[in-house]
């Protein structure tokens, strides 16, 4: 009895969760996609600071599946430039605050930034340069189009009144300037860099090389709001030769990555994780925590990042792998919906359950029905056929499987199966005597 009930239960809650899975398959098809497991990030030139950057948060996100294809690049305007450029292939970048430009930038979203990038002023030691306007007729190095020193170095001077009509601008940067200036070809050389970066520390460390104090820091502070005035110790870069050797005044943009819109929300997640495990620790000009930040970054910064910042990094990557993590958060999407959908079915499964197991019975009675109906007016002939009638039926109910809490209705059946061949028994004998 009970085999064939239990598969009849089992086939109920198996198409309940049948449609369940169904249901489940067509939510997965409208999930978001799963995070890429490469993209490409533009960085800067080999040697600079943006590319070593770049190159640790791509060692950090390896280590969690995605390969991160670092681009080198000129500087931020060509990161920029590839950012709006979706033929590039370049989902995020570097960009130094105050390079943006308002249009093309509907496509694009600030993640968040993550250090100062002063703007460093070295001059050859014998020079009396106390301001950026006793520049004026001299060779500077200001940086190549395409990096982000020259359109600051260029906002600078211009405030200064200085430009290409009255001093001589050159398209250098790097090793190659940092020589020409202590060679004396350059008089001054702009550069957008940490402190950390190799040709900042090399010209500090250089007692043939001067670096400007900007002492109207504040001043450029308000003029510019992509600036903020910060503080380099004396000192810092060697304590025994007290290099630099006062306190000097920097006027500096801030690093920013930036992506696009498109970067899926988990990227979004795994690049400020990146971001704060490389600069969260501060540096010589932030404490620690101050990075990565909301603040200071030109480009709107995106909702995923907003909630990055709000709530901090999503909680199951806190303690599970990174694909773990995702899968888990795509899936949770999907709970709400499929709770919506299987907890009626499971609740419509055991009425209808009992519908189907009554109806064995009922069916039964029916027929008995018709038997017991008009016994009082069957001649002797029609009396015997019911009593076939009632035998067939009785062997029909004998294979009926139900559950033990229906056995009661089954036993029922049976005795009034008994009941009717009772009564037609006593009609067959009541005919008998009238014979």
């Amino acid at each position: 009895m009970k085999s064939g009930t239990s598969r009849s239960f089992l086939v109920m809650y198996g198409v309940a969760l049948a449609l369940a899975a169904a249901g489940f398959l067509v939510a997965w098809r409208f999930v978001g996609q799963p995070p890429p497991r490469s993209f490409r990030f533009a960085a800067g030139a080999k040697g600079g600071a943006y590319y070593a950057f770049a190159q640790r948060y791509a060692t950090f996100l390896e280590a969690r599946g995605i390969r991160m294809e670092v681009v080198e690049t000129a500087g931020s305007v060509e990161n920029l430039r590839l950012l709006q450029d979706p033929r590039s292939g370049v989902a995020a970048g570097l960009v130094q605050g105050g390079v943006a430009d308002a249009a093309g930038l509907e496509a694009l979203v600030g993640l968040g930034s993550v250090c100062f990038e002063p703007l460093w002023v070295f001059t050859r030691a014998e020079q009396d340069v106390r301001l950026p306007a006793d520049l004026r007729g001299r060779c500077l190095a200001i940086g190549p189009e395409g990096s982000g020193t020259r359109p600051l170095a260029l906002r600078i001077l211009a405030a200064n009144g200085l430009d290409a009509r009255n001093t001589r601008l050159e398209p250098l940067s790097g090793t190659n300037a940092a020589a020409a200036l202590v060679e004396g070809r350059l008089d001054a050389l702009f550069a957008v860099s940490s402190v950390d970066g190799g040709v900042v520390r090399q010209l500090l460390l250089d007692d043939r090389v001067a670096v400007l104090d900007f002492a109207q820091a504040e001043a450029y502070a308000r003029r510019f709001r992509t600036l903020s005035a910060v503080r380099l110790p004396a000192g810092i870069a060697d304590f025994g030769r007290n290099r630099p050797a006062a306190d000097v005044r920097l006027v500096s943009p801030a690093a920013a990555i930036v992506a696009r819109e498109t970067l899926h929300p988990a990227l979004v997640d795994l690049l400020l994780q990146a971001a704060a495990s490389v600069h969260g620790g501060g540096d010589l000009l932030s404490e620690p925590g101050t990075f990565p930040s909301p603040r200071y970054v030109d480009v709107p910064l995106g909702k995923d990042a907003q909630r990055y910042f709000k709530y901090g990094p999503p909680f199951l990557q806190r303690f599970l792998p990174f694909w773990m993590a995702t899968t888990i958060d795509r899936i949770k999407v999907m709970v709400v919906p499929l709770l919506v959908l299987l907890l009626p079915l499971l609740k419509i499964v055991p009425p209808t359950f009992r519908w189907r197991m009554r109806g064995k019975i009922v069916r039964w009675y029916r027929q008995l029905h018709g038997v017991d109906d008009g016994i009082e007016k069957c001649d002797q002939a029609a009396l015997d056929e019911r009593l076939l009638e009632i035998d067939r039926v009785e062997r029909e109910v004998l294979r009926i499987s139900v559950p033990l809490g229906f056995a009661d209705q089954l036993y029922n059946l049976r005795g009034h199966i008994e009941l009717v061949r009772g009564r037609v028994a006593s009609r067959r004998a009541l005919l008998s005597k009238k014979d």
